[in-house]
């Protein structure tokens, strides 16, 4: 889900940087001034560069959120294996202690047998 994400905003982007590049080379071929040109192209300039920094600090964000899910999901992982191992652990010391008993007891009825 999360790489469907990314894919769309990287589509996103693409879309938006290709719509920026069409706009500054109709800005060239205009038939205006060179001036007006100029500052048409630098006015142009500094709003691609601040939707540039929006996406950057948006990609950041998400990356940044897919890391932190990541991490809770892990440490979510790690505590429930934990919690397994420590049951299993105790179902075992049990059987254990059960066998133990009834090797006693059985060792109890051959030393009344032999004894």
């Amino acid at each position: 889900m999360e790489e469907k994400n990314n894919a769309a905003m990287v589509g996103a982007l693409m879309l938006v940087a290709g719509g920026i590049i069409g706009a500054g080379v109709a800005l060239l071929f205009a038939p205006q001034s060179g001036k007006r040109t100029r500052r048409d192209i630098a006015r142009y300039t500094k709003r691609v560069k601040h939707k540039a920094e929006e996406a950057v600090d948006d990609l950041a964000d998400a990356v940044s959120e897919l890391a932190e899910t990541v991490s809770d999901k892990t440490a979510e992982i790690v505590d429930r294996g934990k919690d397994y191992a420590s049951e299993k652990k105790k179902e075992i010391l049990e059987a254990i202690e059960e066998g133990q008993a009834k090797l006693e007891k059985q060792k109890n009825k051959l030393a009344k047998l032999f004894g």
